[in-house]
């Protein structure tokens, strides 16, 4: 990690669902939660508690120095509203597949 860039993970209780319109998109209670120097608090959520069936993959990919390669998912009036890593670097590599929305609802 770069001089004073620091990314934790830790697993999380809170509860956090995804609405985009008046579909959910995601719900889980097994999120992880990133928090990364000079970014908000993200939440990673598994695979298995997304609405993948709703989402088409966008081919736009970014680039982090610190977590890897992002690939992404769009729905219709949202491009790239959803993204993961695929292959993250070993630092972060918890969150391999797990998806990150823009905007989750968290209680």
């Amino acid at each position: 990690m770069a001089h004073g860039h620091t990314i934790t993970i830790e697993e999380t209780d809170a509860h956090v669902r995804v609405v985009h319109g008046d579909q959910v998109l995601a719900e889980t209670d097994r999120a992880l939660l990133l928090r990364e120097t000079g970014c908000p608090p993200r939440y990673y959520l598994p695979p298995e508690d997304v609405r993948l069936d709703l989402l088409t993959a966008s081919d736009t990919s970014t680039h982090c120095p610190f977590k890897g390669d992002a690939t992404y998912w769009s729905l219709p009036d949202a491009p790239d509203l959803v993204w993961a890593y695929p292959d993250p670097k070993p630092d972060v590599r918890q969150i391999k597949d797990h998806l990150c929305f823009y905007a989750p609802q968290v209680s």
